[in-house]
């Protein structure tokens, strides 16, 4: 395969969780354009030019199991996307319903060797290596049950609130991508920076005014879900295989340039996301 052909999806299967709107919304879009058969498991209603919808609750195991057994067949791509902003079930619907995916893709055979995850993270992810020790126990957990439990043994320990959803996915893309890739499956994670979406309009004045002083000295503007569904189509495309274990930023280099001061208005924040610095 050469040439464009590597970026296209002809005769795949595309399957997209949380593929109703925002990025998950884009990416359905983009690979079915690019020839993929798309089938979209989500919680709302699915747009039908979206391809196949599927009703899934990703607080349940049973009622994922039953959206899986509905997809039949196998999977060539794999689009982790749904996502909440903050809640009880957060930790569930950002982490480890997505986990339980993965894992009766993998176990089943259902994902095809040569195919590749997606996930999309976040900036707020940043900085997950810092915390390594106890994502790693996290991870540790066997199952969906025993994740949720852990999860809600360790509230005090400021565990489960959005940007440790976003850590863990990190964490878990490295630790994974070696023993998928031995299967023939490559992981990744685009880290958007602010983007407008439904999910990011509900909490506007949070993420969407966070680095709009690097957009403004940029000139640049608030992230589309459709660039992020571009990157994401790349990533599980076959232009990227040799792209594993990688969390992306696609935030016009603003961690980077606030990272090592020639922005030196977004140093602070950065410092406190990587845990240079503590509020404290």
């Amino acid at each position: 395969m050469t040439g464009i052909e590597q970026f296209r999806y002809d005769g795949k299967r595309a399957l997209v969780v949380g593929g109703a709107t925002g990025m998950g919304a884009a990416a359905a879009k983009i690979v079915g354009d690019l020839g993929a058969e798309v089938i979209n498991l989500d919680y709302a209603p699915v747009d039908p030019s979206l391809g196949r919808g599927i009703q899934v609750d990703l607080r349940d195991p049973a009622s994922i199991d039953s959206a899986l057994d509905q997809v039949g067949g196998p999977v060539d791509a794999l689009f982790s996307a749904a996502g909440i902003a903050d809640g009880p079930d957060l930790m569930k619907i950002n982490f480890i319903g997505h986990r339980h995916v993965i894992d009766r893709l993998m176990n089943s055979g259902q994902l095809n060797r040569g195919g590749a995850i997606c996930f999309i993270s976040s900036v707020a992810g940043i900085g997950w290596e810092t915390d390594l020790p106890r994502l790693q126990e996290f991870l540790a957990t066997p199952d969906f049950e025993s994740a949720d439990a852990w999860v809600k043994a360790h509230e005090a320990d400021n565990f489960g609130h959005y940007g440790t959803s976003k850590q863990a996915i990190n964490a878990y893309v490295a630790t994974h991508a070696f023993p998928f890739l031995a299967k023939g499956v490559r992981i990744n994670a685009i880290c958007p920076g602010p983007t407008d979406t439904p999910l990011a309009r509900a909490n506007a004045d949070l993420w969407l005014s966070f680095a709009q002083d690097y957009r403004e000295a940029t000139g640049t503007e608030t992230h589309t879900p459709e660039q992020m569904g571009n990157v994401m189509a790349f990533l599980n495309s076959p232009a990227a295989a040799g792209i594993n274990g990688v969390t992306l930023l696609v935030d016009y280099g603003h961690v980077a340039s606030s990272n090592v001061g020639t922005f030196a208005a977004g140093k602070p924040i950065i410092d406190l996301l990587m845990g240079r610095i503590s509020l404290g």
